[in-house]
């Protein structure tokens, strides 16, 4: 299962998803999760779903890589499903069993909870799957750059975020060969009730925070010795700039906001 974690994670191919500038994907996605949110409307969810899939077959991504990586999160949705199952209350009882209760208004809103979930977890995937680390900091830093007149950093913080994001996949392999080194030292992480096998998780977290401020540290001493201190005066050997297929992406983002809104309003 440990393999099986892709987010964070870019998927290099071509693709018009690929060439589209770093600002516009994050667009996208935020405009995209906020869209979720409008209302629960079966119709919404459906042009949510077939906005993402065109969006998926555009970027020439398989499904498969991208399924993949929900396979390790199909428990915390289904345990945030079922939780609201249980405690969304209604009127409407389908089923009641001493102090259990199951309405339609508590099956309907865990149905939606998990769809908006799993849209949300591929469709703000999709912003990293196709965004290289280095273009996703200079799109942030881009769009937040008027935040310097604030006094904010912001090439610090859109650094800090590129460089969590690549940890993710490193850290992942790293947990993969901390669990094949217990395992073939005999330790079997299926074996025993939750208790035992959450005891079983602690030789394995501490060899990874080691191994996490290890690469830290490392990385810290690189950028220290390459003379890294911070965004002021760095000129860019790719300067960001809109072309024609950007402004067509944001045309296409603009239907799609007017069109959820339209149906949230008409129906």
């Amino acid at each position: 299962m440990i393999r099986d974690i892709t987010i964070g994670q870019y998927y290099n191919t071509k693709s018009p998803i690929h060439a589209l500038d770093p600002r516009v994907k994050i667009w996208i996605a935020f405009v995209y999760v906020m869209s979720l949110f409008f209302d629960r409307n079966p119709l919404l969810y459906g042009i949510g779903f077939i906005a993402l899939m065109i969006y998926i077959l555009i970027s020439h991504i398989p499904f498969r890589f991208i399924l993949k990586g929900l396979k390790a999160l199909w428990m915390i949705i289904t345990f945030t499903a079922v939780i609201n199952l249980f405690t969304v209350k209604g009127f409407d009882i389908v089923f009641q069993w001493r102090f259990i209760k199951i309405t339609a208004t508590g099956i309907q809103s865990a149905i939606y909870l998990g769809l908006r979930l799993v849209f949300m977890i591929i469709g703000s995937s999709m912003m990293t799957y196709t965004t290289t680390p280095t273009a996703l900091t200079d799109g942030l830093e881009k769009m937040l750059g008027w935040m310097n007149r604030l006094r904010v950093p912001v090439h610090e913080l859109a650094m800090i975020m590129a460089i969590a994001l690549r940890f993710i996949p490193v850290l992942t392999e790293e947990l993969d060969k901390i669990m094949k080194a217990q395992m073939a030292r005999g330790v079997d992480f299926k074996e025993g009730n939750l208790i035992v096998r959450l005891k079983k998780m602690l030789p394995i977290v501490v060899p990874l925070f080691v191994s996490a401020i290890r690469r830290s540290n490392d990385l810290a001493l690189a950028m220290d010795a390459r003379c890294y201190h911070g965004g002021e005066g760095r000129t860019k050997m790719k300067p960001l700039r809109y072309r024609k297929q950007d402004l067509i992406a944001y045309g296409m983002l603009i239907v799609y906001v007017a069109g959820m809104i339209a149906v949230a309003i008409v129906f």
